[in-house]
């Protein structure tokens, strides 16, 4: 039997490629106690890629006066989930630890903000966030997206054009999933050049990588994947890696909710396409479905084959929904 080794660099594959600058100036106890009321804040309506739904760990919200931790997350949230570029609000005086919290939310080493990519669309994921408070109290966030417009009109015109070759209306959601999943593996091949060096000719860590150019990282087939289910109206997100171990490289798949079976599944696609010899870029191709829409205890017995996977070491916490899909 063929080892199956997969070198994903937790660059690429672990949080998206994504850097969080934080610019956080100190202001006054004097200036935040003065902050007795906040003025109102209207929203801009976001783009027509934000979900409608939330998740055990952030949840759209139409408040923006934070009480606390998961008040900011939640904030944060829904100006990514909607796309927005640019947002202000105020943190209430009652509020003590609201400066800290925002530190801890967007410190680039442990904080969660990252994480928030994994459950937006991907055409809203972020490249960075850049926070800063002014004087007078006020929290300045502009949020700097991945995806150009460019690439979205493309991508877009791409699955849709994928969905009218090989999917018909009498299909399940289970043979809408299988059907794209088997055709992204079959038109991709995994981005070796990416992996080894860090450089590439290709958009392989974005879904315009594997639909458009026929390469991948993780990052690109969970993407790609990520944008059909989502056209098929299943709720999604996507699970990374936590990085805690020394010998857990970074990953990223995704996550399926079937209705049907009322739980949510794993599904990765890099695992379904694995490379022969990852040295050498004619490898034969494989098209597998070990990872294909698989319970969190069958993920795990998966990965306990003769080469052990520890790239599926996620964050439960985070990903909770995942926690609780063997029930």
């Amino acid at each position: 039997m063929k080892l199956i080794k997969k070198n994903i660099i937790a660059l690429l594959c672990g949080l998206i490629i994504i850097g969080v600058f934080f610019n956080l100036n100190k202001i006054s106890d004097k200036v935040a106690e003065a902050l007795i009321k906040q003025p109102t804040i209207l929203l801009e309506d976001g783009n027509s890629y934000q979900k409608d739904y939330d998740f055990d760990f952030v949840k759209n919200t139409t408040n923006f006066m934070p009480y606390s931790y998961n008040d900011i997350l939640n904030i944060y949230y829904t100006l990514i989930n909607k796309g927005i570029k640019n947002f202000s609000f105020y943190c209430p005086s009652e509020y003590k630890e609201c400066l800290n919290d925002l530190d801890k939310i967007s410190d680039a080493k442990e904080g969660v903000l990252p994480y928030l990519n994994h459950f937006v669309h991907p055409f809203n994921n972020f490249e960075n966030i850049i926070t800063s408070v002014r004087s007078n109290g006020e929290i300045n966030i502009t949020i700097n997206y991945l995806y150009t417009d460019y690439e979205k009109k493309m991508i877009e015109e791409k699955a849709d054009q994928i969905i009218a070759e090989v999917i018909t209306k009498d299909m399940s959601d289970y043979d809408k999933i299988k059907t794209i999943h088997d055709y992204i593996i079959n038109h991709t091949k995994y981005d070796i050049e990416q992996n080894d060096k860090g450089t590439s000719n290709y958009l392989s860590y974005k879904a315009y990588g594997p639909l458009l150019q026929g390469y991948a990282t993780c990052n690109g087939y969970t993407d790609a994947m990520a944008i059909f289910l989502t056209k098929f109206k299943i709720k999604n997100f996507k699970v990374a890696t936590e990085l805690i171990k020394d010998d857990a490289s970074g990953h990223i798949w995704n996550a399926v909710y079937l209705p049907n079976q009322n739980k949510w599944l794993h599904l990765d696609l890099t695992w379904d396409d694995p490379v022969d010899n990852p040295s050498s870029p004619t490898g034969k191709d494989y098209l597998q479905h070990k990872y294909f829409l698989i319970t969190t205890s069958e993920l795990e017995k998966v990965d306990q084959g003769e080469v052990i996977v520890k790239e599926h070491l996620f964050n439960k916490s985070i990903f909770h929904e995942m926690e609780n899909s063997n029930v």
